[in-house]
C-alpha cells in the first residue's frame, strides 16, 4: 500500500443529493491517485474488457472510493443514472428495514410498546396464513426467514419467485395454500425450522405482510422515509405483490426494487459506513454488524439478507469483511469496508459473467 492510499481520509465523505451538487466525481489521474488511491488506467482496463465481452447488454456501473466516484460506466444507450430492476438485491433493503424495526422495538417506539426480535415467531402476526399448511410453521422465527433457514421450500425444490396463475395470489402461494403456475407447492416444510438452509422467495415474501402489520406502514414507504430520503436517493421505487381479489397489495420484499447505479452506490456507502451518513446514524450499527456476518452454520456465506465473505469462501481474493447485495442478471453491489470501496454493477444482463475477474480487477487497481 502506498502513502496515497494510507493517507485517505476515509469514512467522512458523503455525497450531496443529486438535486444539489451530487457526488464528487474524480476525473484526473492525479485525483484518482491522491484522493482515492486508485490507478486510473488499470481500472479503465477492467471496463474495456467488460465492454468487449458484454457490450451488447444494457448495464451500468459505479465505483466509489472514500465517498467519491472514481469511475462510472454505462453500456451503449445507457447512463449511470438509468434505472433497472435489481432483482434479489431488493432482499438486502428488506433486511435493512427489518433491522430498523427491531431497533425501534428495542427503543419502545412500536405501537403499544410491541416487542419483536429475530427470535419472534413469524406466524403469530399472519392470521391470513391460517390454517397452517404444516403445523411446524408455527415455530418459524423472523430471523429464520431473514437467514433462509425457515424450512419453507425454495429453489432447491424448483420454487423460483412466487409466480402465480390467474386464480392464485403470490401470498396465498407463499403460505402454502395454492400451488404456483407450474403446480409446485410450498405447503409442506422441507425440514424443521432452523435445520436447513435454502434460498426461498416464498419464505422471504412473508416479510412484506409481516412488516406492514407490525410497522403499520408499507415497507416501501418506510424505506423511502427512513433510508432513501436521508441519504439523497430520489428516484427509486418498489414493486408490489397481490391484490385484485387476493391478499395484498403489499411491497415486494424479495425482488422489484428499481434503482440507478448511482443511487444504489449511496445505499452501499451507507452500509460501508456501518449505517452512518455524515453525522446521522441512519441504520443502527448493531444491526449492520450482525446482518453482514454469518447468521448461521448451515451456509456461512449468508447473513441476514446479505451475502458475506466469512472464511473468504465466496470471494477468496477479497477481504473477509466484504459483503454484497446480489441479484439475477448479475445485479450486484459489493461493499468492502476495510478498503472503503463500493462496486455497483446493475442492468438487464449479462445473465452470467466472470464475477471474480471483475471485482478482483477493480481491487487490483488500488495502489
Amino acid at each position: 500500500m502506498t502513502d496515497a492510499t494510507a493517507s485517505l481520509d476515509t469514512g467522512k465523505n458523503v455525497p450531496e443529493p443529486e438535486y444539489g451538487s451530487g457526488w464528487e466525481v474524480l476525473t484526473s489521474d492525479n485525483d484518482h491517485l491522491q484522493k482515492a488511491g486508485v490507478d486510473r488506467s488499470r481500472l479503465e482496463r477492467v471496463f474495456e474488457l467488460q465492454d468487449f465481452l458484454f457490450g451488447g447488454q444494457n448495464w451500468a456501473a459505479v465505483i466509489v472510493r472514500d465517498g467519491r466516484i472514481v469511475h462510472e460506466h454505462a453500456s451503449f444507450m445507457g447512463l449511470a443514472t438509468s434505472r433497472f430492476d435489481v432483482w434479489s438485491c431488493t432482499k438486502s433493503l428488506t433486511g435493512t428495514a427489518w433491522g430498523l424495526l427491531f431497533d425501534d422495538s428495542r427503543k419502545g417506539l412500536l405501537k403499544g410498546g410491541l416487542q419483536i426480535s429475530i427470535d419472534t415467531p413469524a406466524y403469530q402476526y399472519l392470521p391470513e396464513a391460517a390454517p397452517l399448511s404444516d403445523p411446524r410453521k408455527s415455530r418459524i422465527t423472523i430471523g429464520q426467514i431473514l437467514s433462509m433457514t425457515s424450512g419453507i421450500k425454495g429453489e432447491d425444490h424448483g420454487l423460483y419467485g412466487v409466480p402465480t396463475g390467474p386464480d392464485a395470489g403470490p401470498f396465498e402461494h407463499a403460505f402454502g395454500h395454492q400451488a404456483n403456475r407450474y403446480g409446485r407447492s410450498a405447503a409442506t416444510l422441507s425440514a424443521e425450522p432452523g435445520s436447513v438452509w435454502e434460498y426461498s422467495d416464498p419464505a422471504f415474501s412473508h416479510l412484506s405482510i409481516l412488516f406492514a402489520r407490525i410497522a403499520g406502514m408499507e415497507m416501501g414507504k418506510f424505506i423511502q422515509q427512513r433510508i432513501f430520503a436521508p441519504i439523497g436517493i430520489e428516484h427509486a421505487s418498489f414493486g408490489v405483490l397481490g391484490g385484485a381479489g387476493h391478499i395484498g397489495p403489499h411491497t415486494s420484499g424479495h425482488v422489484g426494487l428499481v434503482i440507478s447505479a448511482r443511487d444504489l452506490a449511496r445505499f452501499g456507502l451507507l452500509a460501508c459506513r456501518h449505517g452512518r451518513w455524515g453525522d446521522q446514524q441512519i441504520i443502527p450499527q448493531w444491526w449492520c454488524d450482525l446482518a453482514t456476518r454469518s447468521s448461521q452454520m448451515l451456509n456461512h456465506e449468508y447473513g441476514y439478507s446479505w451475502w458475506v465473505n466469512a472464511k473468504r469462501t465466496r470471494w477468496p481474493k477479497l477481504p473477509e469483511d466484504t459483503f454484497a447485495l446480489q441479484g439475477h442478471n448479475t445485479n450486484n453491489c459489493y461493499i468492502v469496508p476495510s478498503l472503503d470501496l463500493i462496486v455497483v454493477k446493475i442492468g438487464s444482463g449479462p445473465t452470467r459473467w466472470n464475477e471474480g475477474d471483475f471485482i478482483n480487477g477493480i481491487v487490483d487497481s488500488l495502489v
